[in-house]
């Protein structure tokens, strides 16, 4: 063997140097291999909770701030413990679903790299983090501030009957994904004691029945009906019609809740008026990612990352905004 063919493994991993200790140049190989089976298992399990999906949470409980007259510290923790405690039931809820759909999400394209549908997570394991989220979300329940229980409770019964049955019924299963949306909202509305809109929910149930239609059409236009058994009750025709529909009352139903019910005081008309063309621009570039550019397959992403999209939002949150702050100014 020459000099220039001595390799790393005709080195003894413990050969030990002149002074009789070991090559500290030497790795540990079997602990960092270890090591690095720990962190990406750790890794595994915290998209199990789908950390990503997050935001869905972070932006339905805190609505009911919009309808607080005044914010106080213990009604911004209230809310914050409501987000919280509504993360800690969805992250349970995808662990759950994941358990649930190991194989067919093994004939799904993207979601066969999930970690239960791949192999990396075992059942038996996916279980145990399921158990311990159960555990985390009484605990947070038990020992934060005193909340209304039924809209999680209801959330975590709607979510068990999806995954066992409703989700394979056409139109129910949308209905039902929907309705969690809607629950996330009552209960950011219960943490803070204020009165929710009619208006409000109807946009937030309407809006959500477009993001999850356009996921439907994209899974429909690239993977047909074998995934998911719901498919076979859409086409791609059926989806565009509800899409539109529910698109019309969404923007009908957002306006009117700043027309009649949203506490915007004096400058309601203007905030209305600047409400309409930025509602109708956000709702045409979403459904123009999703008919045009087949987009939509996943709605998070669609949404947080057009910057269209995202300006329209922001443009809109400020105005909404700053007639929050008027209303609350004293008159002279």
């Amino acid at each position: 063997m020459t000099a220039v063919e001595v390799t790393a493994e005709s080195v003894p991993a413990e050969a030990p140097n002149a002074a009789g200790r070991r090559n500290p140049a030497q790795p540990a190989t079997a602990t960092g291999r270890l090591d690095l089976r720990l962190v990406r298992h750790a890794s595994d399990l915290a998209l199990l909770a789908r950390p990503r999906q997050w935001a869905k949470t972070v932006l339905a409980v805190p609505l009911a701030l919009l309808d607080t007259p005044a914010w106080t510290v213990g009604g911004l923790a209230r809310t914050g413990w409501a987000v919280l405690l509504f993360t800690l039931a969805s992250s349970l809820v995808y662990v759950v679903n994941d358990i649930a759909d190991r194989d067919l999400d093994r004939r799904h394209p993207v979601k066969q790299a999930r970690p239960v549908a791949s192999g990396r997570i075992s059942v038996a394991t996916a279980a145990g983090f399921a158990g311990v989220l159960a555990g985390l979300l009484g605990l947070a329940f038990a020992v934060g501030p005193a909340l209304p229980g039924w809209p999680l409770a209801a959330y975590l019964v709607l979510n068990v009957a999806y995954s066992r049955w409703l989700k394979h019924i056409p139109l129910v299963d949308i209905s039902v994904v929907a309705t969690g949306f809607g629950l996330r909202v009552v209960f950011g509305y219960a943490a803070t004691g204020a009165t929710v809109s009619v208006w409000l929910l109807t946009t937030v149930f309407t809006a959500c029945l477009v993001l999850i239609l356009g996921k439907r059409r994209g899974e429909l236009a690239a993977q047909g009906t074998g995934y998911r058994p719901a498919l076979r009750g859409y086409t791609l025709n059926l989806a565009d019609h509800l899409i539109s529909v529910n698109a019309t009352l969404t923007v009908a139903a957002f306006l009117m809740y700043l027309h009649t019910d949203a506490p915007i005081g004096a400058h309601r008309e203007a905030i209305v008026l600047a409400a309409v063309p930025l509602t109708l621009l956000a709702i045409s570039r979403y459904l123009q990612a999703v008919l045009v550019h087949h987009g939509g397959a996943d709605p998070v992403r669609t949404l947080l990352r057009d910057r269209l999209i995202v300006g329209s939002a922001a443009l809109l949150a400020a105005a909404v905004g700053a007639g929050l702050l008027a209303a609350s100014l004293p008159t002279s």
